[in-house]
């Protein structure tokens, strides 16, 4: 075994240790990926099955301080009432299908029973203009009926979008059923919904899309590569190890020169 004497030089014990601590590395990150690819699976499943169901009224999966579940969560509902234009709010810093800026319009929604639904109505221009209050196509008037996905409240940390204080009058960042509840001085269903019908004249507000379907098979494929590049490794070394040997056989057997003398 002296030929692998080299495996004990200084650049090849390094050479080795990096190769041990690659390979738990990356079997670790394979299997992250597989909790990335079932978690992104789930969520799409639910989503699905949200989407796919049918529509009941907002009362039988919300109540005033209740928080909306990921199993609630994109479910369609109905509410009959009359939209409350006079207290309407925009949220900054949203945007449309093409990443432009601008509001959503949410909308109080006063139930029959005088409860108030949250209704994102969907999404408006800024126009380059945050500080003034935006022109806001008005709803139906009068008693209506609308369909919405159900949604949950948003907090900074599940979106990213931090409070700001001293905003400009009749805008939020967060859409929080339990802030509009205070400054409505009313009985507000827990979350909002984002309507989805009836669709508003002139396609203004803009309805918000479905949610769409997170890339799951990209996590599995990520998955796969890491597993692989875990399996190559010791390969790699392998390889590395019997190239070394060759070349050190290799220049051992070189018959060394012997120097010449000069005639005389």
């Amino acid at each position: 075994m002296h030929r692998y004497r080299f495996l004990l030089t200084r650049q090849w014990v390094i050479l080795t240790l990096v190769a041990l601590l690659l390979i738990p590395t990356m079997i670790w990150l394979g299997i992250w990926q597989k909790h990335r690819y079932e978690m992104r699976s789930a969520r799409n499943q639910l989503v699905s099955e949200a989407l796919a169901a049918k529509p009941v009224p907002v009362e039988r999966l919300s109540s005033p301080g209740h928080a909306v579940t990921r199993t609630e969560k994109y479910r369609r509902v109905t509410a009959t009432g009359t939209f409350d234009t006079a207290r309407e709010v925009v949220v900054r810093r949203r945007v449309n299908a093409d990443d432009e800026v601008g509001f959503h319009v949410l909308t109080p929604f006063v139930l029959t029973d005088g409860k108030v639904l949250l209704v994102n109505r969907g999404w408006i221009p800024a126009n380059g203009v945050q500080t003034a209050f935006p022109k806001i196509p008005a709803p139906p008037a009068g008693r209506t009926t609308v369909t919405g996905r159900l949604m949950a409240d948003e907090t900074t940390a599940a979106s990213g979008i931090k409070e700001i204080k001293g905003l400009p009058d009749r805008q939020i960042m967060l859409i929080n059923s339990a802030e509009q509840a205070r400054r409505l001085n009313a009985q507000v269903l827990g979350g909002y919904i984002q309507q989805t019908a009836p669709e508003p004249k002139g396609d203004t507000p803009e309805l918000l899309s479905d949610p769409g379907e997170e890339d799951a098979p990209l996590n599995y494929a990520y998955m796969i590569q890491w597993w692989l590049f875990a399996a190559g490794v010791p390969y790699g070394w392998f390889v590395l190890v019997r190239r070394e040997d060759r070349s050190r056989a290799e220049a051992a057997a070189q018959p060394s020169e012997e120097p010449t003398t000069a005639a005389v």
